[in-house]
């Protein structure tokens, strides 16, 4: 679902800008470029209406960043050595993944379809992204629904639940979820099948679809910021 209050960015502004990101964060120079990449998406999340979101996952990496300096202070101890390589894993996958949760969550499914089959997308490749748009929401409203089940079952789906009752907790958690899982993506490809995702004829959209002046400029913006970790 799209952001109430944001601006709305065409689908392939968007996978521009989910490459763009794996290429910044994959080719990082530093932790502070790092930074400043999560404060970019940030931003970006800011005007399309997921202020929320942004908030909290700047937060989020916040925190990280102030650990990993702090690990990277001390000595090198194996402890230490281990946590700093867990550290810089999150680093690289931290801002795609926290870009990919604001593009999810604001790209609909028929929008998304109308703008690939504009620059001519197979579909081979085309059905499976559409069904993952519709399956990882899916997949968080089923998880909702598990944690309230284990409320009443006085069962915490924390890691203090996990660590004083992990019977439980995988009983109650873990097998369901998956099953969930398994479930709702046989759902999902049923449905997709049934509304016609697999017709050869154009497709239409209700919603105006076009390249405008924000969506190159969010792609420019953060073209110019890899450029410049890359290059200066």
């Amino acid at each position: 679902m799209r952001g109430k209050r944001g601006l709305c960015f065409d689908p392939r502004a968007k996978g521009l800008l989910l490459l763009l990101c794996v290429l910044a964060s994959s080719m990082a120079p530093s932790l502070t470029y790092e930074l400043g990449l999560v404060l970019l998406i940030a931003l970006f999340g800011l005007v399309s209406g997921k202020g929320r979101y942004a908030l909290g996952g700047l937060m989020v990496y916040t925190v990280f960043y102030l650990l990993t300096t702090v690990a990277l202070g001390g000595t090198a101890a194996p402890l230490q050595v281990t946590l700093i390589a867990f550290l810089g894993l999150v680093h690289k996958v931290y801002p795609c993944g926290f870009l990919a949760g604001i593009v999810i969550s604001t790209t609909r499914v028929s929008e998304f379809l109308f703008a690939m089959q504009t620059i001519r997308v197979p579909k081979s490749l085309v059905i499976p992204m559409a069904v993952m748009l519709r399956y990882l929401p899916a997949v968080r409203e089923d998880w909702r629904f598990i944690k309230d089940a284990m409320a009443l079952r006085d069962v915490s789906p924390s890691l203090q639940g996990l660590v004083s009752r992990p019977g439980m907790t995988v009983e109650c958690l873990y097998v369901p979820l998956m099953m969930s899982a398994a479930k709702t993506a046989d759902e999902l490809s049923v449905a997709a099948v049934t509304r016609g995702i697999e017709n050869p004829a154009p497709r239409t959209c209700l919603t105006p679809v076009r390249f405008g002046l924000r969506d190159g400029l969010a792609v420019v913006c953060l073209a110019a910021y890899f450029l410049a970790g890359r290059y200066w």
